[in-house]
């Protein structure tokens, strides 16, 4: 609606069509990596989950987009995927903001895919 994906109801006879979010989930294919690493990861989970989970909660209100796709655990820690790079960069943001630790962000302009690194 007014040249944005919003989250209203559809209109009736308006033509259906995933958005590029949906279709990066269905393809697997993420524009944001943040990985969580170190041992304050397995001491805090829940409390660095819950500060993922807000900040996804509120972006995707505002902009539909902005989506957490994955939550996976991995040998040496978490990777979170996303299906905007803006949303990988504010989780890593909102993680160094409330827990400090170290935060690394790089991003690949050819893919507009962005990875995010946090270690604490």
């Amino acid at each position: 609606m007014d040249g944005r994906w919003q989250w209203l109801h559809s209109v009736a006879g308006a033509p259906h069509e995933r958005c590029p979010a949906c279709l990066r989930i269905r393809d697997h294919f993420p524009a944001g990596y943040v990985n969580l690493t170190g041992p304050y990861v397995e001491q805090h989970r829940p409390e660095l989950f819950r500060v993922v989970r807000n900040l996804e909660s509120k972006e995707k209100g505002e902009h539909p987009m902005q989506r957490v796709m994955n939550i996976v655990e991995q040998n040496n820690g978490v990777q979170i995927t996303t299906t905007d790079s803006h949303l990988a960069r504010a989780i890593g943001d909102a993680l160094h903001h409330a827990h400090g630790g170290e935060l690394e962000v790089k991003y690949a302009d050819e893919d507009n895919v962005v990875r995010v690194a946090w270690h604490r």
